[in-house]
């Protein structure tokens, strides 16, 4: 018998990020394997996922972040007990817990619940970064306390699961993200709009991020400004105005989704990702899946997903010259460029989202004490 499932999202539909991402992902493949999916979110409505289920989206009050005022936030000090006694989940599922997520760990221990949370946005480096009062101690004292009220922390990358014991939080296993290798894939390259985006020939360089501080994306103003290299945006957020000033040889493309993206991605000859506070980057897997290499920051999730030398580069330190230094030099080196591109796609082929999908099932498993029962994969 299938297990009922709240998975309590921090952000839902309309927003578009790496964790409506990946709720939507866990969702359909919950219902595929025959559980009963339900999101709790600020934002959404009802929808028929992509294997035919339908998904009840029940929302709460919510609220709008001056900085961000296309994401809707639940609002402070709800109580979810209510919500959770009435919807008698067998299994909560906190996607990168905050606000909403803290209100649903407490709800659910009070009721008994077994509780997984999902780690996937590093709260703590973004109180750093847009100087909340309390900066990083502060969220990672909040961090602890959310987390505390879950039976199991998932963790994406090894780097984070390393930082997140350093911090006190715990029990932590390991929960990568899945890639679809149909629609990420190289026969996606599309010579007409590499001539658009590159008429002369240039390296096509292109990030696709939320146009935001953590990002880092003013780094890559000298990569703009090579001779031969086209550089392109691919995302939109708060900093757009101020990136079109800073890096006036790119082009911004804006937000993308679906197979325009797909194409877009399989048309790049390298991805560059200079975020150093990335807990997975699902960017990167995506390009990889499309044969595209990456030039991404040490740190964080990349390091997972990069071996340098073989499917892309490391970039150490924040230097921008260091940086610009190292695409002017697969530029004028092709033929490294396209071994690592050969090496890309073969690098992530085994993290579908059906395996990613079938592990994060297990883990349920785990915090309720036996195994759920997995029915066979039907198609959408």
């Amino acid at each position: 018998m299938g297990l009922r499932v709240v998975v309590v999202a921090e952000t839902f539909r309309p927003a578009v990020n790496g964790v409506v991402n990946s709720v939507l992902h866990a969702v359909d493949h919950l219902a595929v394997r025959g559980h009963v999916p339900i999101v709790v979110a600020p934002s959404g409505e009802s929808y028929q996922s992509e294997c035919g289920a339908e998904v009840q989206v029940v929302t709460v009050p919510s609220m709008r972040l001056p900085m961000y005022r296309m994401l809707s936030l639940a609002r402070p000090g709800g109580d979810l007990a209510g919500v959770l006694a009435g919807l008698a989940p067998d299994v909560v599922h906190l996607a990168s817990p905050a606000v909403l997520g803290a209100a649903a760990g407490r709800a659910a221990r009070a009721l008994g619940i077994p509780t997984v949370a999902v780690f996937q946005t590093d709260l703590a480096a973004f109180a750093r970064r847009y100087r909340v009062p309390g900066g990083a101690a502060a969220a990672w004292r909040v961090l602890r306390s959310v987390h505390a009220t879950a039976d199991l922390t998932l963790a994406p990358s090894s780097s984070t699961a390393a930082l997140l014991r350093r911090h006190g939080i715990g029990p932590v296993a390991s929960w990568a993200r899945g890639v679809d290798l149909v629609q990420f894939a190289p026969g996606r390259r599309d010579a007409w709009l590499r001539r658009q985006l590159a008429p002369n020939g240039e390296l096509l360089v292109g990030v696709v991020a939320r146009l935001a501080v953590e990002k880092r994306l003013e780094l890559l103003a000298g990569v703009s400004r090579l001779p031969g290299v086209r550089l392109v945006l691919v995302g939109d957020g708060p900093c757009r105005g101020r990136l079109a000033q800073a890096l006036p040889e790119a082009v911004l493309l804006g937000e993308r989704t679906g197979d325009a993206l797909a194409r877009i991605v399989a048309s790049l000859d390298l991805l560059v990702h200079p975020g150093a506070d990335e807990t997975f980057c699902q960017a990167v897997q995506e390009a990889l899946a499309a044969g595209v290499p990456a030039v991404v920051a040490a740190s964080g999730g990349p390091l997972d997903l990069v071996r340098h030398g073989e499917n892309g580069w490391l970039w150490a330190g924040s230097d921008p010259e260091v940086l610009a230094a190292m695409v002017a030099g697969l530029r004028d080196d092709r033929l490294a460029l396209r071994a690592a591109a050969a090496r890309a796609r073969s690098s992530v082929e085994d993290r579908t989202w059906a395996r990613i999908g079938d592990q994060l099932i297990s883990h349920y498993g785990s915090v309720l004490g036996s195994a759920p029962s997995v029915a066979p994969l039907r198609s959408a």
